[in-house]
């Protein structure tokens, strides 16, 4: 099979939904499928992989820290016939989902969207706070998405509570599945922590690790300040905070407000290779973000066998569940701090809790997500030459506040 990917991000990029796109090319091209990834510019940067296509992109003003792509390339409308493609996947419903959308028109093919990002909590980077403009904006954003879907042979959405929002909030009525983004469990199978621990001289300290893009929708100084409660009874405690973005300098600068500088490890972005290690280095996760619509930054965690506490939200409560694998606890620094100390004063429940995050990342196998994701494929084939598409009946209004949620 001949598929196209079109998303707004890919690598050097490190986000949910690069993760998403590269796990399941890389399973799709080990089962002798090609998989054609057409994303933005980026300067300073080779592909490693063939059959990576790239539009023009700017650095725009948008307090986004990734290179906005210009959906025009003559070479790539002269290239995109030439393939033989068999089914379009779009990762995004603007920019290059659109020209996705545009491109399966014109070629009478099957579009296939995966709802990765709940698009109306990105509306603060419009530079309108006004909250007249910015619920205007929301509605604004809704319809689109609602208006692209109805482009679609198919929705894919990550997890249930996000199959509810788009069904309860957005009406979506047909041609929807349910597929997790899976991981490489042989990666954290055969990574180990021990040269990190050694490397940064962690062998001492109790460490709790997190990941993720460094911007305000991820809750960053939730987490700080429930780390700073818990240094204060166990001193030896370090936060470990893998990732980049636009809000790094202002949380180093909150972690030295908070007196906390010396035990918290800004990172920085690191490449898909170094995460499982790092992940392995650590005892425990933490976790604050409200904007996840899978979770797969808590799931990675899982693989690595780390107990989890965790901010109780939409995608997170997705995987983990309160009291089986780690805990998930109400938005404020105060209730993870408990959390945590909670935790790690029973090393018996930490080792539960552990296997059992372990087992359930199991589940996420991408071999096995990846056999899901090619009978979606083969549905839209069938419901694209039937002129099939999805229903989408939304209700009178979306409010502004039904959605709590890269």
């Amino acid at each position: 099979m001949h598929i196209a990917n079109f998303t707004n991000t890919y690598l050097p990029v490190i986000s949910g939904v690069v993760r998403s796109v590269r796990s399941f090319r890389d399973e799709l091209t080990h089962r002798g499928h090609n998989v054609f990834i057409f994303a933005q510019e980026q300067m300073d940067y080779t592909d490693k992989d063939p059959f990576i296509f790239r539009y023009p992109s700017l650095n725009l003003p948008t307090g986004i820290d990734i290179p906005t792509a210009i959906p025009i390339s003559p070479f790539i409308d002269r290239l995109i016939p030439a393939i033989k493609l068999d089914v379009i996947h779009t990762h995004h419903p603007f920019l290059l989902g659109n020209t996705a959308a545009t491109k399966a028109q014109e070629l009478n093919l099957p579009l296939v969207f995966t709802f990765h990002t709940q698009y109306r909590e990105y509306t603060h980077y419009v530079p309108f706070p006004m909250e007249t403009v910015q619920n205007f904006i929301k509605s604004t954003v809704d319809r689109l998405l609602q208006d692209f879907m109805r482009r679609c042979q198919h929705i894919i959405i990550p997890s249930e509570s996000m199959r509810e929002t788009l069904v309860n909030n957005y009406g979506l009525k047909n041609n929807f599945t349910v597929i997790p983004t899976g991981v490489d469990l042989e990666a954290y199978r055969t990574a180990s922590g021990e040269k990190i621990r050694k490397k940064r001289r962690w062998e001492k300290d109790i460490v709790m690790i997190s990941i993720g893009r460094l911007a305000p929708e991820k809750n960053w100084p939730t987490l700080l300040h429930a780390a700073a409660l818990v240094i204060k009874d166990i001193p030896q405690f370090r936060f470990v905070l893998i990732g980049d973005g636009t809000d790094r300098k202002s949380l180093e600068e909150l972690a030295k407000e908070l007196g906390i500088q010396k035990r918290v490890t800004f990172t920085g972005s690191l490449s898909f290779a170094e995460t499982p290690s790092y992940m392995k280095a650590a005892n425990l996760f933490g976790f604050a973000s409200i904007t996840e619509t899978q979770g797969l930054a808590t799931l990675e965690a899982m693989a690595a066998g780390l107990p989890v506490v965790a901010v109780e939200a939409s995608g997170t409560r997705d995987i983990l569940k309160h009291g089986q694998q780690g805990y998930l606890v109400e938005n404020n620094p105060e209730a993870l701090a408990a959390a945590i100390k909670r935790l790690l004063s029973n090393p018996e429940r930490m080792q539960k809790f552990a296997q059992a995050a372990y087992k359930k990342a199991q589940s996420f196998n991408i071999e096995n997500l990846t056999g899901k994701l090619l009978d979606v494929y083969e549905q839209a084939i069938r419901d694209k030459k039937k002129n099939r598409y999805v229903t989408v009946v939304p209700p009178v209004s979306v409010p502004a506040e039904s959605v709590t949620q890269v």
